[in-house]
């Protein structure tokens, strides 16, 4: 006698199968719950590393005594969207800000980390990601390049807009061979988040002063 034959008839039933299904599913369901639930918190607490340790770069210790992540507020940009804003402070004194933006290059999106001190001049700007060509427009990479340093110091005083363009263009930026659009991309885009921080520097100033910590 074949097993088919004895098989229960229930269980040929579609009622049978759905339930058969549906276990199935919520099984795989609540172990994806578990396991998600047990990761978070790992997934978290590096992710929050990963992103000190690329504030570090661009709002050096020595500059601050607080908690950055703790000391994070919501800004609108031009175009009306939240813009996170780290703080450092010392001695509770504001002391300098970074936050991302956004360049266009060749390969996408460019996002950029900047460090500002109070005076508006460039501590430090990092490239968080990019998708640009391996070999040319990945210099702006720091682990590539030192191309990326050439911002420092840099602030709206210091250099006038004119300059805030590649030499290929006739600013003052290094290009690199091969590869313009990237540098430019970058390049305009930590001009637009100078004036952002021009814009709203008074604003971070007296958040500060008033205790806000």
């Amino acid at each position: 006698m074949s097993t088919a034959d004895t098989e229960p008839a229930y269980r040929k039933g579609i009622g049978y199968q759905a339930i058969l299904l549906g276990g199935f599913a919520a099984l795989a369901a609540a172990l994806l719950i578990l396991g998600n639930n047990s990761t978070h918190e790992a997934i978290a607490s590096r992710q929050a590393e990963d992103l000190l340790d690329s504030l570090s770069q661009v709002l050096p210790d020595a500059i601050h005594d607080n908690n950055l992540l703790n000391n994070a507020i919501l800004i609108e940009d031009e175009n009306g969207n939240p813009l996170t804003i780290y703080r450092a402070m010392k001695n509770q004194k504001f002391t300098g800000a970074a936050y991302q933006v956004t360049g266009h290059g060749y390969g996408g999106d460019i996002e950029i980390l900047l460090g500002i001190n109070p005076q508006g001049e460039l501590i430090g700007v990092r490239v968080l990601s990019h998708a640009e060509t391996p070999g040319l427009g990945d210099r702006i990479e720091i682990e590539k390049d030192n191309w990326i340093t050439g911002f420092s110091g840099r602030s709206l005083k210091n250099t006038p807009k004119t300059a805030w363009h590649v030499k290929k263009d006739g600013g003052q930026i290094d290009q690199f061979s091969g590869a313009t659009i990237t540098p430019r991309a970058v390049t305009k885009a930590v001009y637009e988040g100078l004036i952002f921080f021009r814009k709203h520097r008074d604003e971070l100033v007296v958040m500060t002063d008033n205790g806000d910590t």
